[in-house]
């Protein structure tokens, strides 16, 4: 049990499969190859839960025996906001669901000393407003930058915002339901802490270095 399970718009996974990996992903051992293909499966795993709700509508169709209404994405359909760099390695597996699926991109980066996001580069899909956006990043430490990557969308107009990380931190993820609890929540596992240098206990390391095989 945690704080956060009685929150309606916060969803953390429970699913043996995503547990699995995250667990191949947390073991040091693992290499740059597998650790990005990992990241790439969860991310399916968790998309599908999350994407549950994209609006539908029934199209004619005729099969082999006869015509038929049959239900496809609606409206101007989905955007996949990674935060840069670390949520590219997530874009893809959000793809593999949704191939039609425009992406943007958010750049910030974790001041070393303050530990506050910096912004660097902003470029979403038009007409952002009109769209189903998912923003991911693997991790979720202080908060400060999934925050901030939230409002950057709003203030470009965007309204039906999805938050998708791998592994929260606790103060992370009650930052971003305090700034933003308007927003749905998905969080492939809770882990314990933030440690004195802003690292989630017992994470996974850098993902992005991790991802892209940097150091």
């Amino acid at each position: 049990m945690s704080e956060f399970d009685n929150i309606p718009n916060i969803y953390i996974m429970d699913h043996p499969l995503i547990q699995h990996k995250i667990t191949q992903i947390r073991n040091k051992n693992t290499g740059t190859q597998q650790f990005r293909k990992c990241i790439e499966e969860i991310a399916t795993l968790m998309g599908y839960e999350a994407l549950r709700d994209l609006p539908l509508a029934d199209i004619d169709v005729e099969t082999p025996i006869e015509k038929c209404k049959s239900p496809v994405i609606s409206g101007k359909k989905l955007a996949i906001v990674p935060i840069l760099r670390a949520g590219l390695g997530m874009v893809s597996g959000i793809e593999a669901l949704v191939p039609t699926a425009k992406v943007g991109h958010i750049g910030l980066y974790r001041d070393p000393e303050t530990h506050k996001p910096v912004e660097y580069y902003c470029k979403l899909p038009a007409p952002i407003e009109q769209r189903t956006i998912l923003v991911v990043d693997p991790m979720l430490a202080t908060g400060g930058s999934g925050s901030d990557a939230v409002a950057q969308i709003k203030a470009h107009g965007g309204r039906h915002i999805k938050f998708m990380c791998i592994i929260a931190a606790p103060e992370g993820l009650k930052k971003l339901h305090e700034d933003h609890p308007d927003i749905q929540i998905y969080v492939g596992h809770l882990d314990r802490c933030l440690n004195e240098n802003a690292y989630i206990c017992p994470g996974l390391g850098d993902a992005g270095d991790r991802i892209f095989g940097t150091k």
